[in-house]
Formats: C-alpha cells, structure tokens, sequence
C-alpha cells in the first residue's frame, strides 16, 4: 500500500518547506522532520491523540483513529455515562458514516422504534384532547435509497452511546474509573479514563500536557503530565478545553431557557403508540405549554421540555410531584406509572467557536465544543459527527507521515463555514417551530419581553415570591386564548387563528425534522480540494423548509450513492459506491470509465500515490448498458492489483447512469478523499501529462 506504519516517525506541527524532487518514477514530495518524535529509548512516552469528553462526537472519533490505525485515549469528566436521552435524529450522513464503523447503522436500525411510531409531529392542547394539526416528515423517496444507502433514525444519544462504547471495547479500548487506578501512569491509548476532568492544557511546538482532577477515597488528586501530540476538545457546549485554551463563541447566547424533564410512562406510551404515534408533541393548553418528545413510545421513555423563567422560577421547584402535576395537566388525565428519572435546566444557544484549531495545531474543537445549536433539525449531534470524519483521515494522515501538519487547517476552513450555515439553518427552523404559538396568540418574543420588564422593571420593587405571582398571573391570563370557548370555528378570533394554523401546516413553514439538500448537499468551498471553478451549489440561505437533495460531483461535495454490482465476484456482490472508499485506512478512490486514456490516467495516480507514500484504489466503472465486460482492466493496470471493476445498476431503463448522476461524461475522472469528499475531478480526459496534473493534484492536498 506504500503507507509509513503509525509505529515509523511523527512529522512534527512545526511549518515545513515542500519542494519537488525529480527521481526516475516522476517526483515526490520532500517533507523536512521536526525533531518531535513518538518514542523515547524504544518505549512510548505519549499517546498520540487525547480526546476530551466521551459524548457520541468523542467515541465517533476514538473508533475512526483506532480502525484508521491512529492510538488515541479518551478523558471523560464524568463518573459514569448519563442515561439522559438528548439527542435523538440521526440524519442521513450519520448514518451513512455509521455504516462503516462495523455495522452500526444495522444495529441502530434494528433497535429503534419502527418508523410509524415516529415519523409525525403532532400538535394538540393535550395529549388526549383535540389535535390542532400533525405533520408527517417521511416522505415515500425517503425509504427508496436512492440518494443515500440508509434512512434516517430516531435513536436516543445514550443508547447511541452504549453501542459506540461496545464497538471501542471490541476494537481493545478498557474503560477505567479512578477506582479502578492505581495511581498515575502513562496513557499508551485504547483507554476511557472516567470521572477525570481537564484542569489545565499546557501547549508547546511538541506536545501537549493535559492536567486532570479526579476523586479517589473522598479526595481530589491531580493526575499531571498527561501527554499528547495532538489534543481534541469533544467535551460539549460547556467546553472546558475551549474555554482553557481562550477560543471565544460567537452568536445569540440566550434564545430561550428551559427545563427537561426526563420520565418513563408505559401507560402514556401505550396510549400514543395505539392512538397518536408521534416523536414530538406540542401541547398548549390552558393549564400548561410543553413540548414531549417521545423517545420511545414502546417503552415509554420520554423528555418534557417546558419554558423557564429564572430567577422568579426556580430548578428546585421542579421536585417530582411538581413535574407529575405538570405531566398530568398536558397529558389531559392522570397517569398511575409516572416515574421521574431526572431534571435539567438548559439554555438554547446559537453559537460558533471563532477557531476550530489553536496551539500550533495541537489543540483542536469538535462537536457542541465548536458549535452549540437550537434543537431544530436535530443538526448539533449530527454536525459534530461529520467534524470529526473529517478531522479523522486528515490526523491519521499527519501522523502517518502521508501529509504535512498544515492538512490540519484544513478542518477548520471545510467544516466551520458549514457549522455557520447549520447554526443559521437551526435559527430558521427554531422560529418556524416558534410560527405556531405565534398563530394562537402565545408569542414567544411576548413572553420573553414580559419576562424581563417582570426582571428589571418590578425586580427592584417587587420581592421574589410577588414577582413570581405576577409572572404567572400574567401567562395564566395569556394561556386563556387556549380555552375551548374561544379556541373554535365560532369564535371569529379564534377561527382565523386556527386558518392561520392550517396556513402555517399546508405550506410547511412549521418546524421540519429533515433536511436533504444541507445534511447530503453540503460541500467545502475551499481546503483539502481542488477547485474547478464550478459555481457553489447547495448553499443558498437556509430557508427552514425542507428541500431535496440534488447530486453532485462538484469538488468538495459528498461522493453521490449509487448501487453498483462487483465483478469478478463469486455473488456479484451489491454494494453502494461510498462502499468503495475504505474506513480502514488512508486511501484515495479514483473513479474512472473503461477508457484507454482513463487507464492510462490511473497508471499514472499509482506511480504518483507510490511516490507520496499513499494508498490508492482505482474504480473502474463499467456502465449497465455493457453486456460484454472485457478484461482490459487487468491488462491496462497490470502490476497494480489495487483496482476494482464494478457496474452501475440502474433502477430503470429511463434512470440516469453514473456519469450523468454525476454531471460529468464518462471521459472524465473522480478523485475522492478518505471521507468520501470529492478532491478533485476531470470533466473531459487530462489534455497534458497525467503525471503532471497528479503530482499537481496529490501536493494541494497533503501540502
């Protein structure tokens, strides 16, 4: 494969100089060593990359490094991992990375609820009272994989977690408390170390020194001197690397508070998985204004999010009798199995980390660490598992000495413009979901405005326990336009708001759960690619409605899935063509047609990877047309072995074939990166020397 094992020499983070060299083969890119190295006298002093935070961004990442051959070792400040459900929607792409770590996306698939029983958002003014509207967010092209290999998934985070936690230990990783510690030693990878919490980072041109606190018998120790190549903050919205290494957030840092409720009722989720199966329910009512998510029906597991206004309200108030009474009043009756798991307060942020990157490449943000969004849309889960397939091949390649240290501003420039376009995409939705209380008279910005005159103008007169009647007074009076009497095609008040309702719902402009078009569509403007002048697609402003996903070959954009059958196979086995880019290893995939000068473009991209050191694949792609399938590959690509043949499988006479998916003639070539990215692309066969243009193509990316 001409790659240098992980277990070789570290190209250290200091600026090298790239010059070209001729030798008999073509030329090869000159990389000048620093004098960081891996190893001290034969023994390893450090492990590669730490990861902070062992949420499902930072276990993605520890299993992406381990199967790319990359040591890492993960630090989590918690104890234990929480059974909070949070996040819960895995789009599209998610999952698609997810059918590459050793059948996750199978298993996902098998545990979740069936689809009916999520697929629709249901509002009402209580669960066993009138439905003012549902809406169903599956559509039939959705369970058709044509545009993507695998659906989307309604799967809670702390499941998600259990099943990343299992792949890890079957790929070696221990986890370890500080119970189970002896003492203080050297962190050789393939560990999560819990209930160890970042103190402080220490960064120099060679490595970095992490200090942890954790509890042992009843005391806090310092664990010192923890060291790394490269560290990765995955630690969440609250980042304590972000915030010790100075990175400042940017945005709206307070668009509303809330309170989630987490309990379990089997009555409750009996009752809506046989009368209204749903995922989310928004309930206003007179009494109480909420929104559940029903995180399994079957099992009746579910969040309650309700507004919260401190400090007039208070997280204390919130005891388990308080939380049944308000279940109670937004179901519309008693329940008899009402068990309350926990409650947490939460701010909704709408923030971007001002660098992704810092300490001389050393320190690196990802996930809610980087970015923290609405929950519309479900994109803060789903964006911080694409950084971090991205960031994956790109450290994988800097320690394996394929790339040089600079690969790694390239995550910063691909993926912090896409969590800039998400974070305005989850705005838009947020105040599409907000159009609907707005539409019965229950304005959020309202409430929001009363909230602070009750703050700043009354808090200086008023004691705490008067302002608090008075804020309740206020929205009591408010949730009175909820009541049946005024709430029905009699009232003219209420029989417009209710047209304005169906308006909102007929037009979709209310809060929408999938986005095609941004979670397959969005492509890298600029970084480890090679423009080709094309115009930007797929990045319009964000318009909070869903729009369907267009396929391209655009550099930059996701690798469009078709079906394709291998031959020369035993089976003809089917696979997607984001099965050809490998998961285990730093691999490029050229993607060409059976042409005389396509093969002699692929001759060429071997001897230039062999030269730079990096795995290759070629793909030839034979189009459904051919009834005949030649064996020119093996005579054209002889001695090379690492190639595949496959035929593109249309699913009608009339369907697009490969090529014209692509935009593209079947002259042209494909280049795609280890994360299933388009490098770099040749609409027509290269006029000049192939080499050239290869040697060209390979220094861009890897400089």
């Amino acid at each position: 494969m001409g790659l240098l094992g992980f277990f070789g020499r570290f190209n250290g983070l200091h600026k090298f100089d790239a010059t070209l060299r001729a030798i008999p083969l073509g030329y090869v890119q000159s990389r000048g060593l620093s004098n960081s190295k891996l190893f001290h006298g034969g023994e390893e002093t450090m492990v590669p990359v730490l990861i902070v935070g062992a949420g499902p961004v930072g276990l993605v990442l520890a299993i992406l490094l381990t199967k790319l051959g990359v040591k890492c070792a993960v630090v989590e400040k918690n104890k234990s991992f929480s059974k909070h459900p949070q996040a819960h929607f895995i789009n599209n792409r998610s999952m698609e990375i997810f059918r590459k770590l050793d059948g996750l996306a199978e298993e996902i698939q098998l545990y979740q609820p069936p689809v009916e029983s999520w697929r629709k958002f249901i509002y009402c003014t209580s669960l066993n009272g009138t439905i003012l509207g549902s809406v169903d967010h599956m559509q039939p092209q959705d369970f058709e994989h044509i545009i993507s290999p695998v659906s989307v998934a309604h799967f809670s985070q702390y499941k998600l977690n259990r099943l990343l936690l299992k792949k890890l230990q079957n790929l070696g990783f221990q986890v370890c408390s500080p119970d189970r510690l002896e003492g203080p030693c050297v962190v050789r990878g393939k560990k999560i170390l819990l209930g160890h919490e970042c103190v402080s980072i220490d960064a120099t041109d060679e490595t970095v020194t992490l200090t942890a606190s954790y509890l042992k018998e009843g005391k806090h120790v310092e664990w010192r001197n923890i060291s790394c190549n490269i560290l990765v903050g995955a630690d969440g919205a609250g980042s304590t690397v972000r915030r010790l290494v100075g990175i400042e957030m940017k945005g709206e840092n307070d668009l509303q508070k809330l309170v989630s409720i987490h309990f379990f009722s089997r009555e409750l989720g009996e009752y809506l998985l046989k009368e209204r199966p749903g995922m989310l329910y928004f309930i206003f009512n007179t009494e109480a204004i909420g929104v559940l998510v029903a995180h399994d029906l079957k099992q009746g597991e579910f969040i309650l999010q309700v507004p919260f206004y401190p400090p007039q309200q208070n997280i204390g108030d919130f005891c388990p009798k308080m939380c049944e009474e308000l279940i109670f009043k937004l179901v519309g009756r008693n329940l008899c199995d009402i068990d309350v798991q926990d409650v947490k307060p939460w701010i909704m942020y709408a923030e971007v980390a001002e660098k992704f990157i810092c300490c001389q490449n050393r320190v690196l943000l990802a996930g809610d660490a980087a970015h923290r969004f609405p929950p519309a849309g479900g994109f803060g889960m789903n964006t911080g598992i694409q950084d971090v397939h991205n960031l994956a091949w790109k450290l994988a390649a800097l320690l394996q000495d394929i790339a040089s240290p600079s690969i790694l501003n390239t995550y910063e420039t691909e993926r912090r413009p896409i969590a800039l376009f998400n974070t305005a995409l989850s705005i838009k939705n947020f105040k599409a979901a907000m159009e609907v209380p707005a539409a019965l008279g229950l304005d959020p910005k309202i409430a929001n405005s009363v909230h602070r005159v009750v703050n700043h103008g009354l808090g200086s007169i008023l004691s705490s326990s008067l302002q608090s009647a008075v804020l309740d007074g206020i929205f009591k009076i408010g949730r009175l336009q909820l009541s049946d009497t005024f709430l029905n095609d009699e009232n003219p008040v209420g029989s417009s708001r209710l047209a304005k309702l169906k308006h909102i719902f007929d037009e979709g402009k209310s809060l929408q759960l999938q986005f095609p078009a941004e979670d397959l569509g969005f492509r890298y403007s600029e970084g480890a690619i090679i423009p080709d002048n094309t115009l930007l697609s797929g990045r319009e402003e964000p318009t909070g409605r869903r729009r369907e996903y267009i396929p391209s070959a655009d550099p930059g954009s996701r690798l469009p899935h078709m079906n394709v059958r291998v031959l020369a196979s035993e089976e003809m086995e089917i696979i997607s063509t984001l099965d050809l880019v490998s998961g285990d290893e730093v691999e490029f995939l050229l993607i060409i047609a059976p042409r005389l000068k396509s093969y002699r473009l692929a001759r060429a991209a071997f001897k230039v990877a062999e030269d730079f050191k990096t795995s290759l694949r070629v793909c030839i792609l034979w189009s459904a047309n051919t009834t005949k399938i030649e064996s020119s590959s093996k005579e054209e690509l002889t001695p090379w072995e690492n190639y595949i043949d496959v035929q593109e499988i249309r699913q009608s006479s009339t369907s697009p074939s490969w090529w014209d998916v692509c935009q593209m003639t079947d002259k042209g070539a494909i280049l795609v990166r280890p994360d299933e990215h388009i490098a770099w692309r040749v609409k027509s066969s290269i006029s000049g020397d192939p080499n050239t243009e290869l040697i060209r193509v390979l220094t861009t990316l890897l400089k």
